[in-house]
């Protein structure tokens, strides 16, 4: 069982390039606020990105930024330029293609922008455990995210006959791309399950609880498992989870009843079943707790919002 791809698989996830620069210096960009992750990748020349708070960040080419909460942010050669609001951007023919802003000389940075979605029914979506913001530098970035970006560039620096599609398809990769280098560069105790995935023993716990999520699991049968006692397998599961097994285990079993709930027809007491519960009045109560809504208005929510994509 690969966890991370059963994860990324019962939540939506997904992306889109909205920008491809050629920046002239002196250049300043305003990017609002917005409700999800917006990423940067600078591929020639140089940058400063600053927030609201914290320390400005000086990028290069090559570095690749996630701003994780979508924070408003200013871009820019020069700091003494006034910012021009993205918004205000006029676009070229078609939704993508170049577009060139700042002073008359020539480019002198090269970028494309964009954003990641995740979106429910998993409560601790991926995005909450990466930092507020996410600085990839080459090597570091692998090659695989590498090749990705320059793709991406290629792709979007004019107009094609199928490009939106393309775009959508190489972000999707792109997201998984940066979870991999993200994880890769973890300490021990770091990015709650996403690290913990690499432990030699907390991971095929993981992988345990993710292929039999119904199973009523416990501390002593896992640590037994993964080769550890009942009380170090506990300590070291909430140390580098961030959660005790138990509470794991019933926010797996929600994530899955919800996946099925928006993806099937099935009884609410079948899936009850499936993920772990013998009654559908004890499986409800629970999954109310959970998500804040009954499993049956959680399905007619989520048929709902299918219906308006």
């Amino acid at each position: 069982m690969d966890v991370l791809a059963d994860v990324l698989d019962r939540v939506r996830f997904g992306g889109t390039l909205l920008f491809h620069f050629e920046l002239g210096h002196p250049w300043s960009l305003q990017l609002p606020k917005r409700p999800y992750a917006l990423f940067h990748y600078l591929s020639k020349g140089a940058a400063t990105l600053a927030l609201a708070q914290g320390e400005d960040l000086h990028i290069s080419a090559g570095d690749f930024v996630v701003i994780t909460s979508g924070e408003q942010h200013l871009l820019y050669s020069d700091r003494l330029t006034k910012p021009f609001p993205l918004m205000d951007l006029e676009r070229p023919p078609g939704r993508l293609g170049v577009v060139r802003h700042g002073g008359n000389s020539e480019p002198t940075a090269t970028m494309i922008c964009g954003n990641f979605t995740v979106s429910q029914p998993l409560r601790s979506s991926v995005l909450e455990f990466l930092p507020p913001v996410l600085v990839l530098r080459p090597p570091t970035n692998g090659e695989g995210l590498d090749a990705i970006l320059k793709r991406m560039v290629s792709e979007s620096a004019s107009v094609r006959p199928g490009q939106d599609i393309a775009l959508s398809r190489l972000t999707e990769v792109l997201f998984v791309e940066v979870l991999r280098s993200w994880i890769t560069s973890l300490r021990p105790g770091e990015g709650g399950w996403l690290g913990a995935m690499g432990d030699p023993h907390i991971g095929p716990a993981l992988q345990l609880i993710h292929e039999r999520p119904e199973r009523p699991w416990t501390l002593q049968e896992l640590g037994n498992r993964v080769g550890l006692g009942r009380s170090a397998f506990s300590a070291r599961f909430t140390k580098l989870v961030g959660q005790p097994m138990q509470r794991y285990l019933i926010a797996r079993r929600m994530a899955e009843a919800a996946f099925l709930l928006g993806s099937s027809d099935e009884a609410i007491a079948r899936i009850a079943s499936r993920v772990g519960y013998e009654t559908s009045a004890a499986f409800s109560k629970l999954f109310h707790r959970h998500y804040g809504l009954s499993p049956g208005r959680y399905r007619a929510t989520r048929h709902k919002t299918d219906s308006e994509i």
